[in-house]
């Protein structure tokens, strides 16, 4: 049973009662949880224990049993257009054009994402990631880390108020690593929120944060799961 949400934070996601198969095998079962605006849920857990389940079925991707899922204290389906539009999501496979270059992919992201990002704003996020040199280039020459950079970028520019992150900080060195925070926490500042499945723990000072670990089943303990000095969330998951 999920705890309530502090009436000083703002309402962000809630699920109740979610189901998520792989073949016949059962992942997770019984799921609740919340993450209030402007907070970060960090999914953590062992191969095959359902993280990026978790994630691809929020985002309409994976079929999933649930018997409510919220947003904002609005009921929402997790496969309509209005949800999707809510939504950044970043996978294992980022999505880029191999035939565009990095700045061409930046700003088809921008237009499918509905964001007003000028000229110069893309222009500046690829320099802050460290691509501006690298801007003209078709993706398929960057380096597997340089492509990652893109992603942030993206997130960078991104509008939408729930973030899915799916291992963002795979093949980042520290900076980017560092980089990837910073987003993240600019996000979480304006209000927005985030889910991030990881195996490597973003560190995130002084943000309102909380942690899901599947694969582990029965209650978790509520110290898991807390900002300073505040609990924000409980969550229970009867993973099998």
């Amino acid at each position: 049973m999920a705890a309530s949400i502090d009436a000083g934070i703002g309402a962000g996601l809630e699920v109740r009662g979610m189901h998520c198969e792989r073949g016949q095998r059962v992942l997770i079962d019984a799921l609740d949880f919340d993450v209030p605006a402007g907070s970060v849920l960090t999914v953590v857990g062992p191969n095959g224990s359902g993280k990026t389940t978790l994630l691809r079925a929020l985002a309409g991707l994976t079929q999933a049993r649930v018997r409510r899922v919220a947003w904002r204290r609005v009921p929402i389906a997790l496969r309509s257009a209005a949800w999707r539009a809510q939504l950044a999501y970043v996978g294992h496979q980022p999505g880029h054009k191999d035939e565009l270059t990095a700045a061409e992919n930046l700003e088809l992201a921008c237009v499918l994402q509905g964001g007003p990002a000028e000229p110069a704003d893309r222009s500046r996020v690829l320099d802050e990631m460290g691509l501006a040199a690298r801007s003209q280039l078709q993706v398929k020459r960057l380096s597997q880390g340089q492509k990652q950079r893109l992603a942030l970028a993206r997130l960078a520019l991104s509008q939408r108020s729930l973030w899915l992150l799916d291992e963002p900080a795979a093949a980042l060195d520290v900076q980017a690593r560092d980089l990837l925070a910073t987003i993240v926490a600019r996000h979480i500042a304006r209000g927005g929120t985030a889910l991030i499945a990881t195996h490597d723990p973003i560190d995130l000072p002084g943000a309102r944060s909380a942690q899901l670990c599947l694969g582990l089943a029965g209650a978790l303990p509520p110290a898991a799961m807390h900002a300073p000095a505040e609990v924000l969330a409980a969550a229970r998951s009867d993973v099998r």
